[in-house]
Order: C-alpha cells, then sequence, then structure tokens
C-alpha cells in the first residue's frame, strides 16, 4: 500500500512529465515594490469575456497580495529569460535584486519585459481548491511580443524545438 508521502511525491512526478508553458505571475507589495512568483499552472479560459486562471498555493506571499490588491500580471515567458524564471522561483526571502529593466508596467500592473505575452487581470473569482486558490482573472490589458516559449519538463526549464523543421542536408 503506498503511503500519502508516495503517493504525493508520484503525483508530483507524474505532473513533471507535462511539458508547460513558463509564466510568472506579478503584483504589488504594499510599499509599491514589485513582487512575483514563477507558475506553470495557468490556463486560457474564456474568450468572451478574455479570461485567465492561476492556480496559487495559500502559502505563497502572493497569494495574499492578489487577494488584497485584485489583480495580477501574467507574462509568458520567451526562452532567454530563464534567469528571470529562476529568480521569481526562489524564495523571496533568499532572493537578490532584479534589475529594474526586467520589469515594465501594463496598464499600471508589473509585467516582465520582453516577454513572449504579458496581460494585466482584474481578479473576478477565487474557488479554494485544496491548499491553493484558482483566481480567475478577466484580462483588460494585453501586450505580445516575439521569440521561442521557454518550457518547463522534468523539474527542468529548456526550449521547444520544431522536429518537423528539415535542415539543408536533407
Amino acid at each position: 500500500m503506498q503511503t500519502a508521502e508516495s503517493v504525493g511525491e508520484m503525483y508530483r512526478d507524474a505532473w513533471s512529465r507535462f511539458a508547460t508553458g513558463v509564466t510568472v505571475i506579478t503584483t504589488v507589495e504594499p510599499g509599491g515594490a514589485v513582487h512575483g512568483m514563477t507558475a506553470s499552472s495557468v490556463t486560457s479560459v474564456s474568450l468572451d469575456p478574455p479570461l485567465v486562471l492561476a492556480v496559487i498555493d495559500e502559502s505563497r506571499q502572493s497569494h495574499g497580495l492578489i487577494e488584497s490588491t485584485g489583480r495580477f500580471g501574467m507574462s509568458i515567458l520567451d526562452s532567454s529569460q530563464t534567469d528571470i524564471a529562476k529568480h521569481f522561483a526562489t524564495p523571496p526571502e533568499s532572493r537578490g535584486n532584479l534589475h529594474s529593466k526586467h520589469i515594465t508596467h501594463l496598464s499600471g500592473t508589473p509585467v516582465i519585459a520582453n516577454a513572449l505575452a504579458a496581460m494585466d487581470c482584474k481578479v473576478t473569482a477565487a474557488h479554494k481548491a485544496g491548499d491553493h486558490t484558482v483566481f480567475i482573472g478577466e484580462v483588460e490589458s494585453i501586450e505580445i511580443g516575439d521569440g521561442d516559449p521557454l518550457v518547463w519538463f522534468q523539474r527542468q526549464f529548456g526550449r521547444f524545438t520544431d522536429r518537423n523543421t528539415t535542415s539543408d542536408s536533407d
């Protein structure tokens, strides 16, 4: 019989095999500083109105800040932004400072500069689910960039390559 601990570890391992894009969810601290977290539990929900969801652990500082501000930014990272993803994946008390050139604002909400896409979202619903909350955000502003996506697979960052592309030697 499997223990709850072994099931939890197997669950994490199973989901590590699901390749996802990498995003940073950003919000503002009470003093105005930018706060963020790297997240892969995000998805599009609706086109009309444009809705996204972000699933955030209740123990994360981001959770309380999003509850209090009612807003968040979502930035879909480019493959060149691994260092930014790692920065926001590190606990806030262990992070160094992120250079301000990596942050921009979209309608007043902080987002990651030069991301593949960035969205400014107003929380329209929040649903408790286990030890996380599913935040639904209505997208009020969008910025689109260019590049290749940063991907998360088997607990590692990587980039997408199109295996269907033929080389000149074919």
